[in-house]
C-alpha cells in the first residue's frame, strides 16, 4: 500500500469557477496537497468547459470506466491508502470495487450535501408540503444515501445542521462522521476596508449554475413573484443573473427592459459581487452550505436568503435579519437594504462576522489528519464496531457486484 497515495474519485471533474461542488472538491484537494499526500483524480465523465486542469497541481488525472473491471486493476496497481468518493452516487458505483480490491484503504464520503434531502424538499414543495424527517427517511432515496454513509469508514459533512441530523435523528455513530464545512482566511479589517463602499455598488445580484435545481426554481421564483414587487419600486435597478448551464427556459428570461438580465458565466465572480449592491439567495429547497451566499459574504457583498439558504451556517439567529421566506416580505426587505446605507451595512458586517465565527476554522484541518491517522491505525476495529456498516458492504458487495458483471458482459455482447 502507498501510504501517501489518495485516489479521488469524482462523479464530475472539479468545476470550481462553476459550481460550489467544485469549490468544496478543491478546497479538499488542497488540504490533501499540503498534508504532502500525492493525488489521483479519476472519473467516468467527460471534461467540460469549466473543468480544471489538476495536472497543473502536480495530480494525476485518470479517466475510468463504468462497469467494468479495468478498474480493479487501475487500484491494483496505484494502492492508495485513502480513497475518497465525491459524493454517495460514486460510492453506489465504485465502493464495493474498492472494498474488494483495496481492503486495507480508508473509504472516505464526501457527502458534499445530504442529496436525499435536496430531492425531498424539492419534492416537498411540489406538493406543497412542509418538511417532515420521518417522511425524508422513509424516502428510497434516503436509504440509499444513508447506507452508503453507513459503508464509508468516515463521511464529511459540510453543514451542522446535516451533521445533527445524522446524528440525532438517524442515530449514526458519530465516529462515523466528520465535520468539514467550507474553510476560508479570517477577513481582516484591511480587507474589509477595500471592499467598495454602498455609493459605489449597484444592482442587484444572483449566482448559480443552470443544472442545480434549487438555483432554477430560485430564478423562476424570482422572475414571477419577487422581482416585479422590486422592479415597482426602483425602476432603474437591475437583477443580474450569473452561472453556466443555464436551460433555455431561464436564457429566454433575459429582458432588458424589465431589467431581467440573465447574464450567464463569467470566469472569475469575485467583480460581479464586489461591484453589486446586494445579493438575492431566494432558495425554496436544497441542502448542504450556500457556496453563493458564502462567497457573497466575502465579498462584503450583504444577502437576503431563505431559512433554507441560511441553514448549516451556525445559528440561524444570527441571520434571522436578511432571512424571509416570503416573496412580499422578501421583496420588501431587499428594498429596504438597496436604498438605506446604515441597514445594508449592518447586514454586510453581519455576513463578515459569520465568516469569521464559523469558517475561520484553520483547526479542523489539523483534525482531519488526526482523524485520518488515527483511522488508519486502528481500520479493523473500526470497521468491527460498524456492525450495519460492515452488514451493508457485504450485502452492496453481493448484490451490486454481480449486477455490474452482468452489465459488463451485456456491454461485451452488444
Amino acid at each position: 500500500m502507498n501510504s501517501n497515495r489518495v485516489l479521488i474519485l469524482g462523479l464530475n471533474w472539479p468545476e470550481p469557477e462553476a459550481t460550489a461542488a467544485g469549490t468544496r472538491m478543491m478546497q479538499l484537494i488542497h488540504w490533501f496537497l499540503e498534508k504532502n499526500f500525492q493525488i489521483t483524480f479519476a472519473s467516468t465523465a467527460a471534461f467540460s468547459n469549466y473543468s480544471i486542469d489538476l495536472s497543473t497541481l502536480g495530480i494525476d488525472q485518470q479517466q475510468i470506466k463504468l462497469n467494468h473491471n479495468s478498474f480493479d486493476e487501475f487500484a491494483r496497481k496505484l494502492d492508495p491508502s485513502i480513497v475518497v468518493f465525491d459524493r454517495f452516487i460514486t460510492e453506489e458505483q465504485f465502493g464495493w470495487r474498492v472494498a474488494e480490491k483495496l481492503p486495507k484503504a480508508i473509504r472516505i464520503l464526501d457527502t458534499e450535501d445530504l442529496h436525499s434531502l435536496r430531492v425531498y424538499r424539492e419534492i416537498a414543495l411540489a406538493d406543497k408540503k412542509i418538511f417532515n424527517s420521518t417522511d425524508w427517511l422513509s424516502a428510497d432515496i434516503t436509504k440509499r444515501e444513508l447506507a452508503s454513509i453507513l459503508r464509508s469508514d468516515l463521511s464529511l459533512i459540510i453543514s451542522d445542521f446535516e451533521l445533527k441530523l445524522l446524528v440525532e435523528k438517524v442515530k449514526i455513530d458519530r465516529s462515523l462522521l466528520f465535520y468539514l464545512p467550507f474553510v476560508y482566511k479570517e477577513l481582516t479589517e484591511s480587507i474589509v476596508k477595500n471592499w467598495p463602499p454602498f455609493e459605489q455598488r449597484e444592482h442587484f445580484v444572483f449566482i448559480g449554475n443552470g443544472k442545480h435545481a434549487p438555483n432554477t426554481d430560485a430564478i423562476l421564483w424570482l422572475n414571477q413573484s419577487i422581482w416585479p414587487l422590486l422592479r415597482k419600486s426602483l425602476p432603474n435597478a437591475e437583477l443580474h443573473i450569473y452561472g453556466p448551464y443555464m436551460p433555455e427556459r431561464i436564457r429566454k428570461m433575459d429582458n432588458t427592459e424589465t431589467g431581467f438580465r440573465i447574464k450567464g458565466w463569467v470566469k472569475g465572480i469575485a467583480p460581479v459581487l464586489s461591484n453589486a449592491r446586494l445579493n438575492l439567495v431566494p432558495l425554496r429547497f436544497g441542502a448542504g452550505l450556500k457556496g453563493k451566499l458564502l462567497e457573497g459574504f466575502r465579498k462584503g457583498i450583504p444577502a437576503i436568503t431563505t431559512s433554507v439558504g441560511a441553514e448549516g451556517t451556525g445559528d440561524l439567529n444570527e441571520l434571522k435579519h436578511c432571512t424571509r421566506d416570503e416573496a412580499v416580505s422578501f421583496s420588501n426587505l431587499a428594498i429596504e437594504l438597496y436604498l438605506d446605507s446604515h441597514k445594508w451595512k449592518e447586514v454586510q458586517t453581519l455576513g463578515t462576522n459569520l465568516i469569521n465565527k464559523h469558517f475561520c476554522k484553520e483547526d479542523l484541518k489539523e483534525e482531519f489528519l488526526e482523524k485520518i491517522i488515527a483511522l488508519g491505525k486502528n481500520l479493523q476495529q473500526h470497521r468491527a464496531a460498524n456492525i450495519f456498516g460492515g452488514i451493508l458492504t457485504h450485502s452492496s458487495m453481493q448484490s451490486t457486484k454481480y449486477l455490474s458483471k452482468w452489465i459488463e458482459a451485456k456491454n461485451k455482447l452488444s
